[in-house]
């Protein structure tokens, strides 16, 4: 079955996230509540980070499925299968978290086919269920579940978008990339680079970022920014660090690579 599983730990072991705002007292309050919370924010801006980080903290066991094309509703929900010669039911990830009480979180949600949505609507209003027609079962998520979706809204199209219906389903909160000074120890913290040479990979990010829609479809990520400080801690120079982890994710085309190098060159010197 689809999606990978975290279990529970305590504020003490909770991945590093710092916070750019309020949006942990949001998801909180969404927890005790019942509510479903959907993420919009760029690619590598601490979405998956801030979901592991807040089911740690709560001590809830975290389901985490990657949306893909094929993933179907089945994948989600489970689906009968051979097993030492017996046909048995199994649980798919949505499942087990509503049954367990624990935290399904969907990331890149349009990228799904769209009958997942649908499966989705029971389980985002008062009812807090989620029908089983395989199985003739209408499962009611057990207290402490919490469904979170996350989406990029930069790279929706008339093809892959949420519905109205189905975003007024969740609360929502939008992230982004973090502020320099906010983004200055994220990185040193990940990546445990000194945070004068961190402060000079930040300020390209900034600088990369303010092509996206010219030269570049998407601006580097904060993920990426720690992958360069990392290579950098660990000894690779700053030249080839840069170019494997903030030039080359970003592009194949050979005649803006160059110009991104330029501007590598311009901000280091």
């Amino acid at each position: 079955m689809e999606g990978s599983v975290s279990l529970a730990k305590g504020a003490a072991d909770a991945p590093f996230y710092l916070p750019q705002s309020d949006e942990c007292a949001v998801f909180e309050a969404a927890h005790s509540n019942g509510l479903p919370v959907l993420l919009k924010g760029p690619t590598g801006c601490g979405k998956t980070r801030f979901v592991s980080h807040m089911a740690a903290k709560l001590g809830r066991k975290l389901y985490t499925v990657a949306c893909h094309d094929d993933l179907s509703a089945a994948d989600l929900i489970g689906r009968y299968l051979l097993k030492g010669g017996e046909t048995v039911w199994v649980d798919g990830p949505l499942t087990r978290a509503v049954r367990e009480g624990a935290i399904c979180y969907l990331d890149e949600v349009v990228e799904a086919r769209k009958d997942v949505t649908v499966v989705l609507h029971p389980l985002t209003d008062d009812r807090r269920t989620l029908p089983i027609d395989r199985t003739s079962e209408e499962l009611v998520a057990a207290p402490g579940f919490m469904l979170v979706a996350s989406y990029n809204p930069g790279y929706q199209n008339i093809l892959k978008t949420l519905k109205p219906s189905t975003r007024q389903r969740f609360i929502s909160l939008e992230f982004d990339f973090p502020a320099p000074d906010l983004e200055v120890d994220v990185v040193a913290e990940e990546s445990g680079l000194d945070r004068e040479r961190v402060k000079t990979l930040v300020r390209l990010a900034g600088k990369l970022r303010a092509l996206k829609g010219q030269d570049l479809e998407e601006g580097v990520s904060t993920r990426l920014v720690v992958y360069a400080a990392t290579l950098i801690a660990q000894g690779m120079s700053v030249e080839r660090a840069v170019l494997a982890a903030m030039i080359e994710p970003l592009s194949d085309d050979e005649d803006v690579k160059r110009g991104l190098q330029d501007l590598v060159t311009a901000v280091f010197g």
